[in-house]
């Protein structure tokens, strides 16, 4: 019962975290566009980025000053050049699909993106489909 409260409570979090960013300064709460407008916004009008990548940062560093046993993977299957492709994966699925599962998934299908719903319907068939192959290795 404690997993489930604690993981309800992460859902609401992000679900009014996305909302007060939408209300608030009229920002749709995507990580991987928020993190490339670091980049690529010419102007100082996108320093809010700035913040919101220090506060990830943040709370996963404090993950693991005060919670280090949730951070431990198990690699013995799964090695370090086998997570260093599947990081570059995602991140040419991200930019293919122009947005991140939390751009679309969060964000878009709560304001009824058709856009963002076939893109996380094909997150979700994705991840099955490497789940069911990687299973069969």
């Amino acid at each position: 019962m404690h997993e489930y409260l604690l993981s309800l409570l992460g859902g609401v979090l992000i679900g009014l975290s996305a909302s007060v960013m939408l209300g608030g300064i009229g920002k749709i709460a995507g990580v991987s566009g928020i993190f490339m407008g670091m980049f690529t916004n010419p102007d100082n009008s996108g320093n809010w980025r700035y913040g919101f990548v220090g506060g990830l940062l943040t709370g996963g560093l404090a993950f693991l000053v005060f919670r280090p046993q949730a951070l431990i993977y198990n690699l013995d299957h799964f090695g370090f050049g086998h997570a260093i492709v599947a990081g570059l994966l995602v991140g040419f699925g991200t930019r293919l699909g122009s947005g991140c599962t939390s751009g679309h998934g969060v964000c878009g299908l709560s304001r009824l993106s058709k856009r963002s719903f076939v893109a996380t319907i094909t997150f979700i068939i994705a991840g099955v489909v490497t789940v069911a192959i990687r299973g069969m290795l």
